[in-house]
C-alpha cells in the first residue's frame, strides 16, 4: 500500500516509508486503516504510533469502565468544541449507560445533575483541568477516594490524550 484515504475526501495520500509502516502498525492494532486525527499524525510517523499506542491502552484498557472513560473523552471534547470525537464517543456513551442529558449539558457546558459520585468525581476532576488547568490536592484525593489511584491517573491521561487529539483535528478546519 503506497496510498491511505483522507477523511471526507475520495483522493489518496501517498505515503513515504516511515508513514507505510506506521500506517500498518496502527492497522495492526486498531484493526482499521488511520482516521480522523491519526491522518495529519502521519507527518509524523513516530509521533503517531506513539499517540496511537497511548490511545490504545485509554481507549480499551484503562483502570475505568467505559461508562467514566466516555464521560470523560466527552468532557474534553466538549471543551475543546471537537465535534469528530463527540460523534465517534457519544454513541459508545449512550450505549455504556450515560443518559442523553448528561450528553446533553456536557455538550452545551452544563454541569450534569443527578450524577453518581464516581460519575460527580471524575466530571470535577476533567472539568478542573480543562477550566481551571490544574486541580487541587482535595479533589485529587476525592477523585482517588472514590475511582481509586489508577483510575484517576487514568482520567487525567484521556483529559490529556483526547485533548490532542483535539488540537490536531482543530488545526485541520
Amino acid at each position: 500500500m503506497t496510498g491511505i484515504r483522507e477523511s471526507g475526501a475520495g483522493s489518496r495520500l501517498e505515503l513515504t516509508p516511515d508513514q507505510q509502516r506506521a500506517a500498518e502498525d496502527f492497522r495492526k492494532l486498531r484493526g482499521v486503516d488511520p482516521f480522523g486525527p491519526f491522518i495529519p499524525l502521519l507527518k509524523s510517523p513516530e509521533l503517531m504510533t506513539r499517540v496511537s499506542a497511548l490511545g490504545e491502552y485509554l481507549r480499551y484498557r484503562s483502570a475505568l469502565p467505559p461508562r467514566l472513560s466516555e464521560l470523560a473523552i466527552l468532557i474534553t471534547a466538549a471543551h475543546w468544541k471537537q465535534t469528530f470525537e463527540w460523534e465517534i464517543h457519544a454513541p459508545i456513551a449512550l450505549t455504556a449507560g450515560i443518559p442523553q442529558s448528561v450528553l446533553d449539558a456536557v455538550w452545551a457546558g452544563e454541569t450534569p445533575t443527578a450524577l453518581g459520585a464516581d460519575q460527580q468525581a471524575l466530571y470535577e476532576l476533567c472539568q478542573s483541568l480543562h477550566r481551571e488547568r490544574g486541580v487541587s490536592r482535595d479533589l485529587v484525593e476525592r477523585a482517588e477516594s472514590v475511582l481509586g489511584e489508577q483510575a484517576t491517573a487514568d482520567a487525567i491521561a484521556i483529559c490529556g490524550y483526547y485533548a490532542l487529539l483535539a488540537m490536531v483535528l482543530n488545526t485541520q478546519k
